[in-house]
């Protein structure tokens, strides 16, 4: 991994691939900067050159406990200022929220924007002493189950069956790193006129199997003046990993058009 030393006192890693016009990536929860685009960096690096960012807690980079989001926003953009041009920026659920502020802080160094189902804070406005039971007991397979059958409405045949396959140890293993985003997702005054003078275009993805009532993304569509919404067909939060191909060609044709 690469690693900076920013100027607000973090640590930061990521992972570099491919040649191109800068692309920044911003994961998730419940993944890493290796897991969450694993499948669709085979595209990715064909075309630009892919930064990985590991947020608070992944990789190399800190993991700091009473963390905001706002000061992951600052992480972002401490690695897009090391870069020599300006950047398309990337990110998915959590990190779509991160990549949105950090757009807002440095809108001169951002081309182009793509933001995938950023949650509604309101839903989350303390973390469900469910998961903190599951947290204490360091129970963190019933933790990531509970969280994606009762916070992101999985259905419970296919939430089984991600059970059961290769994805969920990866999953698992990044719970309590996790239960972090979770904190301070809950903490998160999302105010989304802040963002409506962000200018450059952005894409709005969304799954047409996904509950919008969880996410932000008609919200977005409303305030931000450059931003298109694009439906990935059948496909739900992850479709990355379900739907690498599909994905991949969404994101590359707005980037390159």
């Amino acid at each position: 991994m690469h690693r900076i030393n920013s100027s607000h006192g973090v640590t930061i890693s990521y992972d570099e691939h491919g040649s191109g016009p800068p692309l920044v990536l911003v994961h998730g929860g419940f993944s890493d900067h290796w897991t969450n685009w694993e499948f669709v960096l085979p595209f990715f690096s064909q075309e630009f050159t892919v930064y990985a960012i590991a947020r608070r807690g992944r990789g190399e980079t800190e993991a700091t406990e009473l963390r905001r989001l706002e000061d992951e926003w600052l992480d972002v953009t401490a690695l897009i200022q090391t870069l020599n041009e300006p950047v398309f920026l990337l990110g998915h659920s959590y990190g779509a929220h991160v990549a949105l502020g950090a757009a807002s802080l440095v809108p001169e160094r951002v081309r182009k924007l793509v933001l995938y189902e950023a949650p509604w804070p309101e839903l989350l406005r303390q973390v469900p002493e469910p998961l903190i039971t599951h947290a204490r007991n360091n129970d963190w397979d019933a933790f990531s189950f509970w969280f994606f059958e009762n916070v992101l409405s999985v259905p419970l045949e296919d939430l089984t069956a991600l059970r059961q396959s290769e994805l969920w140890p990866p999953i698992v293993a990044d719970a309590e790193a996790s239960l972090a985003d979770l904190r301070a997702l809950s903490k998160y005054d999302f105010q989304c006129d802040r963002f409506k003078a962000l200018g450059m275009p952005t894409l709005l993805q969304t799954g047409t199997e996904s509950p919008s009532h969880l996410y932000v993304t008609g919200k977005l569509f409303e305030v931000l003046p450059g931003a298109r919404v694009e439906r990935l067909e059948s496909q739900a939060h992850e479709a990355m990993t379900t739907a690498p191909g599909l994905y991949a060609d969404s994101v590359i044709r707005f980037l390159g058009g």
